[in-house]
């Protein structure tokens, strides 16, 4: 299976807040050498400009990260905006507070709900993804929350998007929530993690403490497709970093 490395524009987002703003940061994601992206964090503009620029630049729309309000009231729409995009992976970014707020019965929800969302979107012709911050690593009883998410959804329809950041930040090891997910996934986040005195702080893949070599080995075998490079938080200019990471998975393999 073939797989790729992608930019999520996210990292980028202070630099995508306007059209001329996206399709310059666009040509910069693609001269570090780039193929594709996720598309998040971006300012307003109209698919089908937003296509012309991704077409001018080569790149391939690997996911996208949508409101969940959204693909449950409005899924027509957000399955047309994703076929001018030529992106057949949606995820959601994190889980609504509505359901946070009830513990572990609103995680139980959010399966069910979402995996009925996520059934319609399958049978459009695309996938649907949750993708974890390390809040899911809280415990009700002797399950994690994100365990609850993965267990009471259909695991037919609702996929993961491990973030190995997230999870190494909730006390998790994400070579085995990976493995654990094995053929339920299509994409995954790639973030380090360091120190910075006692402060945990995100880094460039491969500048940090995760153990990668367990982690990308985890995700071939899981049949993850998309690599998409994520940092939140950068100690240098967000581009340099995408950079820095790029290069280092590069040499650990990666297409």
């Amino acid at each position: 299976m073939t797989t790729c490395l992608a930019a999520q524009l996210y990292t980028v987002r202070e630099s995508l807040k306007t059209p001329a703003d996206i399709a310059a940061s666009l040509r910069k994601v693609r001269q570090i050498g780039y193929k594709a992206v996720q598309l998040s964090g971006l300012g307003p503009i109209d698919p089908k400009e937003l296509r012309a620029m991704l077409d001018d630049n080569e790149l391939t729309v690997c996911a996208t990260h949508y409101p969940f309000e959204r693909m449950q009231n409005e899924l027509d729409a957000v399955l047309a905006e994703h076929e001018i995009l030529g992106c057949k992976n949606l995820a959601v970014g994190s889980l609504p507070g509505s359901y946070r707020q009830e513990g572990a019965d609103g995680y139980r929800r959010f399966a069910q709900e979402a995996s009925a969302v996520a059934r319609k979107v399958k049978e459009a012709g695309f996938t649907w993804s949750y993708h974890n911050h390390s809040f899911e690593l809280e415990k009700f009883g002797d399950k994690t929350a994100l365990a609850i998410l993965y267990a009471e959804s259909d695991p037919e329809v609702f996929l993961a998007e491990i973030d190995t950041y997230w999870i190494q930040h909730g006390g998790g090891d994400p070579a085995q929530w990976i493995a654990d997910l094995s053929g339920r996934q299509v994409i995954v986040h790639l973030k380090d993690m360091t120190m910075q005195g006692r402060e945990q702080i995100m880094a460039e893949v491969g500048e940090g403490n995760l153990n990668w070599p367990r982690i990308l080995q985890a995700a071939k075998e899981a049949g993850v497709r998309w690599y998409a490079v994520e940092q939140d938080r950068c100690q240098r200019d967000p581009f340099e970093s995408l950079a820095i990471s790029y290069r280092n998975l590069r040499a650990m393999g990666l297409e």
